[in-house]
């Protein structure tokens, strides 16, 4: 896509902010007219000094005495400076004031759409990537606004009016002012489309470079037991250069362009000075007339040096503004339905019918799966690593879609419902705890925002983590730190049950939901957890069968496929795949053959 049609996408993102922009833009006008002014009047001045009585104030104002002119210009001057400043002062405030609300919206916007979109978006690209385009290329795109689009509208006025004040004092010498005008256009259109292709690899690198450091600073722990430090810093010091040697290609072509200008604007500067001159001696050029256009000439050609730095901004903005609107463009893969089914009406049924999936860059995953969980009931999945139980309850929650079957909730197919009625309804206590950076009440209450304290309380004692919150610094006030690294893993999963708890959704799934606690704490939950399974339909995936022997039923997974279905007792007397399974974790059976000495 060119940078036309990205600079058009973000004027009708910002449609909104038309009045703000307007005012802004009326601000940069007047401020730069009023800057223009002072070599006016140095003008005036020299041609009171001069021609004293006859000067162009005497004929305007009336005053003849060169004292009285002089009083006239300092007032004008002071009247021409405090406009000049209180324009300053507005532009900024509006254009800064712009700036800021359009990376916020510009952000939020990116933001809640990134949410919207499926799990597969994620797992094809890295986290740090997406953070360079949330972060990096929309602060670009408010640097650019807070100072570039100001500049474009000041030199364009610059242009306009001192082109408007030559042809109207001394139109004989205007041609050569303006003679560097084409070899300044033609230089900075050739500068755009070259340096727009080297600003996208910079983006691109950037998004790479914080990739590998988002990665790193998740996995700290891990280079430090493996002690890869020095070899991590490799990597980052190799990205890094990777993006530094980006940069450098775009510097060496940004930092030739004002060079280059200079040199035409300094031929057009020099041929007004000199060619002026010849007009005043020959007595065709007034000496006042003279003063203004050597003072105005500066004025109109010395700001467009600074037109390479605004036009590298410009680039930068562009290349930022295309990746945040092709995150924008990026279509969710899974989309909430219309039908809205509130929690306190969901009975709790649950059907899987024949589905079939496969993950987007993978082989088939279920073949023709076939479940049913009724209202209150306890059903357990189990199977080995790999078999696809994890993968039924992200089609339940629909982080995706079937390819082929449904999955249905109380008669409705979960396509049909909201995101809200759906996941609403969900309680989740999975095996990889994630809790976010704040106290432990604000992430026990993160599925009800409103719960009250008691609330919070009763569902800590249930999931028995009140005594060692109660032992923590601050209690219920201490903070987690980032993905809860202050805590144990199995506090961790306290918390993350607790957090189900006061949520109280009438479907509970527990995918390893004992995973990361000892056995004494481990039997405390499944009391717990008896409590609150108790009336509400729950989904457990275990590896400990010891966890979901009273489970009303179990399905055992074998490659995406049910081989065995139900009752703990019966499948142990069946002795078939689940009985192998209680075997080994009892130790009736050994798994594998010690060899002899």
């Amino acid at each position: 896509m060119s940078r036309r049609n990205d600079l058009f996408r973000l004027l009708r993102y910002g449609r909104d902010h038309r009045r703000q922009a307007f005012a802004a833009s009326v601000f940069s006008v007047l401020n730069k007219v009023f800057d223009v002014a002072p070599p006016l009047l140095i003008g005036l001045a020299v041609d009171t000094v001069v021609v004293r009585e006859d000067s162009w104030v005497a004929d305007v104002f009336g005053v003849t005495d060169v004292t009285g002119q002089l009083w006239v210009i300092a007032g004008l001057t002071l009247v021409v400076w405090l406009l000049e400043s209180a324009f300053e002062y507005g532009l900024q405030v509006l254009w800064r004031n712009l700036a800021q609300s359009l990376e916020h919206e510009v952000r939020i916007d990116a933001y809640r759409h990134v949410q919207d979109l499926g799990l597969d978006y994620f797992e094809e690209r890295s986290s740090g990537g997406l953070m360079a385009v949330l972060n990096d290329d929309v602060n670009q795109l408010e640097r650019f606004l807070d100072r570039g689009a100001n500049e474009i509208i000041q030199v364009a006025t610059t242009v306009l009016t001192i082109g408007a004040i030559f042809f109207v004092v001394a139109p004989q010498v205007a041609w050569l002012a303006f003679l560097p005008m084409p070899v300044v256009l033609w230089g900075s259109f050739l500068f755009q489309r070259r340096i727009a292709p080297r600003y996208s690899v910079v983006r691109d690198r950037v998004g790479l470079l914080n990739s590998q450091l988002a990665n790193n600073l998740a996995g700290i722990a891990t280079i430090k037991s493996f002690t890869a430090e020095e070899h991590e810093v490799v990597r980052i010091a190799a990205s890094s250069d990777e993006y530094r040697a980006a940069n450098r290609e775009a510097i060496r072509l940004s930092s030739a362009f004002s060079p280059l200008i200079r040199i035409a604007i300094l031929a057009g500067f020099l041929a007004t000075l000199t060619y002026g001159g010849f007009l005043v001696a020959d007595g065709a050029l007034a000496v006042g007339t003279y003063s203004v256009l050597v003072f105005i000439s500066q004025r109109l050609l010395w700001p467009l040096t600074s037109l390479g730095e605004t036009v590298d901004l410009y680039q930068r903005a562009m290349a930022s503004t295309n990746r945040i609107f092709d995150l924008l463009d990026t279509d969710p893969t899974v989309v909430g339905g219309p039908v809205s089914l509130p929690a306190a009406r969901v009975a709790g049924h649950v059907d899987f019918r024949d589905v079939r999936f496969a993950y987007p860059s993978g082989s088939e995953v279920l073949h023709g799966l076939s479940i049913e969980i009724r209202p209150g009931e306890t059903v357990a999945l189990v199977g080995a690593t790999g078999a696809g139980k994890t993968t039924v309850v992200k089609l339940l929650l629909r982080f995706y879609d079937v390819t082929g079957g449904g999955v249905h909730l109380d008669g409705h197919d979960v396509r049909e419902l909201s995101f809200r009625s759906l996941r609403g309804a969900v309680g989740l206590v999975g095996q990889d705890v994630f809790l976010f950076h704040g106290t432990v009440r604000d992430n026990i209450a993160y599925g009800r925002p409103g719960a009250s304290d008691d609330d919070v309380i009763a569902a800590t004692a249930v999931a028995e983590a009140h005594d060692f919150i109660m032992r923590l610094p601050n209690g219920y006030d201490t903070v987690v730190g980032e993905r809860g690294q202050k805590l144990s893993g199995g506090q961790r999963q306290r918390l993350s049950i607790a957090r189900a708890i006061v949520k109280d959704p009438p479907i509970l799934v527990l995918d390893e939901a004992t995973s990361s606690v000892d056995n004494e704490t481990e039997a405390a939950i499944q009391r717990s957890l008896e409590r609150i399974t108790r009336d509400r339909t729950t989904l457990v995936i275990a590896h400990r069968l010891s966890t979901i022997r009273n489970a009303d039923r179990i399905y055992v997974f074998d490659h995406g496929r049910v081989v065995e279905e139900g009752h703990h007792d019966d499948l142990v007397a069946a002795d078939g795949v689940y009985a192998a399974l209680w075997k080994v974790q009892t130790g009736v059976a050994v798994p594998w053959h010690v060899p002899g000495p």
